[in-house]
C-alpha cells in the first residue's frame, strides 16, 4: 500500500474485534476452509474475512509492542 492508497476497508465489526475474538473467529475460519464443501463464492468471502482478522491481531500486536517499548523506555530513563 502506498501513502496515497486509502486503506481497504475492514469488513464489518473487525475494527472493533478484541485480540482474543479477532483469533477465536480467525481459527474457525481457517477450519471452515480446511473442511472444504463450501461453494467458490463463499470460500472468497472467508478468505477476506480471514485476511481482515489477520490483520487486526496483527494491528494488536504491533501496538502492544509498542506499548511495551514505551514502558521500556520509560523504566530506563527514571
Amino acid at each position: 500500500m502506498t501513502a496515497s492508497t486509502p486503506p481497504e476497508p475492514q469488513p464489518a465489526g473487525v475494527d472493533t474485534l478484541s485480540y482474543e475474538q479477532a483469533r477465536e473467529e480467525l481459527v474457525a475460519v481457517v477450519s471452515r476452509l480446511e473442511a472444504g464443501g463450501v461453494s467458490l463464492e463463499e470460500s472468497l468471502a472467508l478468505w477476506e474475512r480471514g485476511e481482515a482478522l489477520a490483520d487486526r491481531c496483527e494491528a494488536w500486536l504491533e501496538g502492544a509492542k509498542a506499548r511495551l517499548a514505551a514502558a521500556r523506555d520509560k523504566a530506563e530513563g527514571q
